[in-house]
């Protein structure tokens, strides 16, 4: 609204000011001081009324250090994430971007199977919310609408930049204004905007792969089979980091802090990404128009730590479903819409080791049940963060030796998050 009202301004007045508004920079801090704030001012007061509502999160005894202690604590906190977030964006951001569009849907869309799923879990007094194929459901919902409108949406482009000489030269570009900072740039030539189905990959020159390649034996018909490629590999990624970062919310303070590095590794990417100047220096995509991203993605940054205020060990609240799906499902939303949704996997590798090792604990304990007659353990216990609380119990793997207690493991698993982040962009580079 702020944003429009200043474009306004700055066409039809000379108000002083009004042209901050046209800096990315600018908008993304100013999303991420007024999340910030938002949260730490409504958190206090959605924690007391969720405690006056008498909406406690229900506690199964597993026997870690600590945990019943939590019985009765505020959960779907996740609203106060989701408030905080989207008002900055309603206010700062330009909701006639297509990328801020979609990202706005996306965190609604898995906000609303949040809270559904927490609301149940409330009404039934258990641990047993909303059906698992009821979130699929929705999850491959959001995966769709996202990779259909990827793919038929005119405003959802790639360009092609190469640098043609060295004298300097303007380059004028939506809403990159940021761009007059810099003195001496090198000449550019641009192709005009175009539909792709190419992403980022590491390891290889030039860091991009065509999903039409995968399809290259139907013809003519291959760049439509490297669309319908596409989609899938979208609804994989929304389902699979959604229900990651569901997993990873079992400790005060992990989710959102692993989240936290995670939108900080994303906002480094849109920038460089939507900036015609740095993607060509660097020689990654450019993608028109996805600068907007940054204002969303600060919003959330400043949204998260704020939680952590409320959420750090010993919890004042729980972000539920309601912040978690939310969460995970921001997250692939965003790298997909940057075409970064291959490097999810090491991005956001704690997200999927705690998928994998339900999985994998999931697969052992029945093989091993129909073939002992009773059911043998991977981990002490899943998902992976609880392993590393208990002790005592049989299990192939049993390091470390002795339970850790529960900041050690949320800070340390901080920790990896900001190696995988480190990672991600040593792979971009090494080609």
């Amino acid at each position: 609204m702020l944003y429009h009202l200043a474009e306004y301004l700055q066409q039809t007045s000379t108000v002083p000011g009004a042209r901050l508004m046209t800096y990315i920079t600018f908008r993304s801090g100013a999303a991420f001081m007024l999340s910030l704030i938002i949260a730490l001012v409504i958190g206090r007061k959605i924690i007391d009324r969720l405690q006056l509502m008498q909406v406690g999160e229900t506690i199964r005894d597993l026997g870690l250090e600590g945990q019943l202690k939590k019985e009765g604590t505020p959960t779907m906190g996740g609203i106060i994430i989701i408030l905080s977030l989207l008002v900055p964006c309603l206010l700062v951001g330009n909701l006639t971007n297509i990328y801020m569009v979609l990202m706005l849907i996306a965190t609604v869309w898995c906000g609303t199977i949040g809270f559904l799923d927490d609301y149940l879990k409330i009404k039934k007094h258990n641990k047993d919310g909303m059906k698992g194929k009821f979130k699929i459901v929705g999850q491959v919902g959001l995966g769709l609408l996202v990779g259909l409108t990827m793919c038929l949406s005119p405003d959802i482009t790639q360009r092609q930049v190469t640098v043609s000489g060295s004298n300097s030269t303007e380059i004028s570009t939506e809403e990159h204004d940021d761009a007059s900072e810099f003195a001496e740039v090198s000449e550019f030539s641009q192709s005009p905007d175009l539909k792709s189905t190419q992403t980022t990959i590491p390891f290889v020159k030039g860091n991009n792969f065509d999903y039409a390649s995968l399809t290259s034996w139907m013809g003519k018909y291959a760049q439509t089979g490297g669309w319908i490629v596409f989609v899938i590999v979208v609804i994989v990624a929304v389902t699979a980091t959604s229900n990651g970062a569901n997993l990873t919310d079992g400790l005060d303070g992990l989710c959102a802090g692993v989240s936290a590095v995670i939108c900080v590794a994303l906002a480094i990417m849109a920038y460089l990404g939507g900036n015609v100047i740095y993607s060509t220096y660097l020689n990654i995509m450019y993608i028109p128009g996805s600068s907007e991203l940054v204002v969303f993605i600060s919003a959330l940054m400043g949204a998260l730590i704020g939680f952590l205020w409320y959420n750090a060990n010993p919890a004042q609240v729980f972000m539920g479903d309601t912040g978690s799906l939310t969460l995970g499902g921001i997250i692939a939303v965003f790298a997909i819409l940057i075409h970064k949704e291959l490097l999810i996997p090491l991005l956001c590798l704690i997200f999927f080791m705690e998928d994998i090792s339900v999985i994998i604990q999931t697969g052992y304990f029945k093989y091993t049940k129909r073939k002992y007659g009773e059911g043998r353990r991977v981990f002490r216990m899943a998902p992976l963060h609880h392993h590393f609380q208990k002790e005592g119990i049989p299990a192939l793997l049993q390091t470390p030796r002795r339970a850790m207690a529960e900041p050690k493991i949320v800070i340390r698993f901080w920790i990896l998050s900001i190696l995988f982040a480190a990672l991600t962009f040593i792979t971009l580079k090494i080609r």
